[in-house]
Parts: C-alpha cells; sequence; structure tokens
C-alpha cells in the first residue's frame, strides 16, 4: 500500500488541503499550522518557528535523503536513538529505532542511556517529555521546530493559571471532612511542560488515552472535583465511563468569566472540561460510522476516545492508538476495520495486516498538520550536523519546570493500569 504522502504527491486534490503536496519548508516562514488537519486553528503569538532547512536537502531526491539518513545513523551508531510516532509519515518512520505514542516512546528512550542524542519525531510537547526523562547530557531534538500541537497550544499556562485561581477563589483550598482537597488538576500528556509542572506544583498528575480512567478514578479519591485540560473529548469520554453524569462536566472557556459558568454549576461540578480537542479526532462523525456500517456489514468501528462523545458512543470501541494496534493485531480471522484516528497510522495498519479490510473512517486524507511537518530532509539534516559536531533544534525543558513537571509524571506512572484486553 503506498503510503500517505505519496498518495498526495500523485493526487493531491484527495487531500483536505492540496498545499500537503508541497515540502513542509514552504510553510515554515509563514505562521500557523500548516496544512492538514489543524490548518483552520489559531497558532499563539511566539510559537516556534523553524528556520530555512538548506537547500541541499530541500532540493534532494527521496531516495538521497534516506541513503544519506542510513549512512548518517551507520555512523553515529549507539550514540542517536531516532523515535518514531505512530502518527508519523512512512518516509520517516522507516528510520526510527522506536515506534509508538508519545509516552511510550519517551519510555523508549531511557532504554537506551548511552545515546547521546535523541531525535523525536514527533511533536514538540513529545520531546519536552522525552527531555524531563531524559538522562543529564542527552540532548532532545525536534527535527523541525514548528511541529507543535493545536491541542496543546489550547491550554496555556497564563490561561490555565487564571482559571484555578477563579476556582479557588469559588472553592477554597481547605480539604473536606474526608480529606479530599477541592480540586485537582489533570493534564492530557498533549500539553506543554509548563502545565505538567503545573499540575506537579498542585496535587494534579499527568494522564495518557491509555490510563486516563486509572488517572481519573484516583483523583475522584483524593479531591472533590477535576480540572481537566486540555482535550474535552478525552476527559468527558473517560468521565462518562466512570459515570459521571453529564450536568456534572461543564466546560471551561479561558475567554470568560468564570469559563461561561455560574458559580452554581461550578460548585455542582465533578469535571470542569477545558475547551479544548484534537483537530484530526474532531473530523470524525456519526454519518461516517453509519456510512461505514451500510456499506461494510459487520465492520468493527474502532475510535480514538479524542473523538466527540457521540462518535465513541456509536462506535464499537474506543481505545488508545496503542490499543487500536493491537486490537488489529490480534484478530484471527479477516475482519473489516473501520478505525477513527490519524490517517498515516490506518495506512500503516493496513498495510502490515493485508488479511484484514482496514480503512480510515475519514474519507479525505487529512493527516495530522503539525506531524507532517517532520519530513526525511529535516530528519537528514539534524542527522548529518550531529555527526559534524553540531546539535541543532535542540528541545530544553528549564529544570525548575522540569523538576514540577517530573512529580506528575511519577504520579501518573504509580497509577499506569494493566492493558486494556482486546
Amino acid at each position: 500500500m503506498p503510503s500517505i504522502n505519496l498518495t498526495i504527491q500523485a493526487a493531491p486534490a484527495a487531500a483536505c488541503a492540496p498545499e500537503l503536496a508541497d515540502g513542509p519548508w514552504d510553510f515554515d516562514a509563514v505562521p500557523g499550522y500548516g496544512p492538514g488537519s489543524s490548518m483552520t486553528d489559531v497558532i499563539p503569538v511566539g510559537s516556534p518557528r523553524q528556520g530555512e532547512l538548506p537547500a541541499e536537502y530541500r532540493e534532494a531526491s527521496d531516495a538521497e535523503l534516506h541513503d544519506r539518513i542510513r549512512a548518517a545513523k551507520q555512523t553515529l551508531g549507539d550514540r542517536v536513538v531516532i523515535l518514531g510516532h505512530f502518527y508519523q509519515r512512512d518516509e520517516v518512520v522507516q528510520h526510527a529505532d522506536f515506534v509508538g505514542d508519545s509516552f511510550q516512546l519517551a519510555n523508549a528512550a531511557q532504554t537506551v542511556p548511552d545515546a547521546e542524542a535523541i531525535v523525536f519525531c514527533g511533536v514538540h510537547f513529545m520531546a519536552e517529555t522525552a527531555d524531563i526523562l531524559a538522562r543529564e547530557g542527552q540532548s532532545v531534538i525536534l527535527p523541525n521546530l514548528a511541529a507543535g500541537c493545536s491541542m496543546a497550544d489550547m491550554a496555556d499556562e497564563d490561561s490555565v493559571e487564571d482559571c484555578w485561581a477563579q476556582l479557588m477563589a469559588l472553592y477554597g483550598d481547605e480539604p473536606d471532612a474526608e480529606g479530599r482537597a477541592s480540586i485537582i488538576p489533570v493534564t492530557y500528556m498533549n500539553s506543554s511542560a509548563a502545565l505538567k509542572a503545573f499540575c506537579g506544583r498542585h496535587g494534579g498528575v499527568v494522564c495518557t488515552s491509555s490510563n486516563a480512567e486509572t488517572v481519573l478514578a484516583d483523583a475522584f479519591e483524593r479531591g472533590q472535583r477535576v480540572l481537566f485540560f486540555p482535550d474535552q473529548h478525552l476527559g468527558r469520554n473517560t468521565a462518562k465511563r466512570l459515570g459521571v453524569p453529564l450536568e456534572s462536566m461543564p466546560m471551561w472557556n479561558p475567554r470568560t468569566p468564570l469559563g461561561g459558568n455560574t458559580a452554581e454549576e461550578l460548585r455542582d461540578a465533578r469535571v470542569i472540561l477545558w475547551h479544548g480537542f484534537c483537530s484530526v479526532h474532531k473530523r470524525f462523525t456519526t454519518a461516517q460510522i453509519d456510512q461505514a456500517r451500510a456499506e461494510h456489514p459487520g465492520v468493527r468501528v474502532i475510535v480514538h476516545p479524542e473523538c466527540p462523545m457521540d462518535v465513541v458512543d456509536a462506535a464499537d470501541e474506543a481505545g488508545s492508538t496503542d490499543y487500536i494496534r493491537r486490537a488489529v493485531a490480534a484478530a484471527t480471522e479477516p475482519t473489516t476495520f473501520a478505525i477513527g484516528t490519524e490517517v498515516n497510522m490506518v495506512n500503516r495498519l493496513a498495510a502490515e495486516h493485508p488479511q484484514h479490510t482496514i480503512f480510515c473512517l475519514d474519507p479525505v486524507i487529512c493527516p495530522c498538520s503539525t506531524m507532517y511537518r517532520i519530513h526525511p530532509g529535516y530528519l537528514a539534516w539534524v542527522l548529518e550536523e550531529l555527526v559534524a559536531g553540531r546539535v541543532v533544534n535542540r528541545i530544553r525543558v528549564d529544570d525548575a519546570v522540569a523538576s514540577h513537571a517530573r512529580v506528575a509524571l511519577d504520579r501518573m506512572l504509580a497509577l499506569r493500569p494493566v492493558p486494556a484486553a482486546v
């Protein structure tokens, strides 16, 4: 099965943005997330920008870039480890030493303590997490600094601090008769290091899509309420599975006083959801599921829990990227799968499991805008710079921020559940 990139190159009109057929360096000088699922999201002022990629990498053929990457890897040997997220294009993933979700990759990097450099082919918050967990002296490199995350950017430190101040003024900081805090902050892994540190300072915790239910259940034992950010859909779907009624989950809009809620609504809340979302998973609809069922009787529909609640409810199953991968691998009989997650991963699963019929619920090729900013040209560049003794695009988290963020990450690790059965 051809890669998504090759498909777009051959038929740009099949994609949500024909500009995806261009090199990502064409967008490095332009503010924004670039073409793809997040192209209409508003990017914060001051977001990282990528300098111009040297012409030799922009003009090289795919074959030449792959040869240069392999040669650089061979020269560097154990001095470098390359991490590739599930959502990366195949042209990048083929060079990865480890492939997985953001936290799997951050942990994978810790299994190679002798590596001097960790090249994280993902997005900015992932590289930050890897830097927090890396040993002293290791450099974490993001091949394209413009590979951010629109969801992570929807909750910034100032807005969350302001929200917290308003909630503390409303709830107070005294525990109840059972010793539970008035509110516990929970941030999704898809957030900045600063927000992970915020949770570390305020008794909060980080969660992933794999362990969100475990983390939220623990937060309810320690607190009367939870502030969940930045992804409203993961928070809502998880809390609903734990029996929290929808009327007890008000949304917090950071642009309005009390998040657009009344004091009474907030006092009655169990989970306060931040007004954030993933633009990839927001594209999936119940109409797409209906069409899949009509065209493929007996289809097995699996979606990511970042999808809207009605989509998760209409699907047969919902789970993390790793859950989806394991579900497909565990199917012993030829099965038709309709999958609601990023198209690069779906396409790769289809190629790896030809005994099954696997397709993306979204009929339009619309990859993650920011993951797509990582291109073999950038990978070749950062590796050859390492060969020359230069570290470029290093991601550094301030020591104080990293210390508090690690507290929140350690709380999560202590709650890690056994992977869900598939």
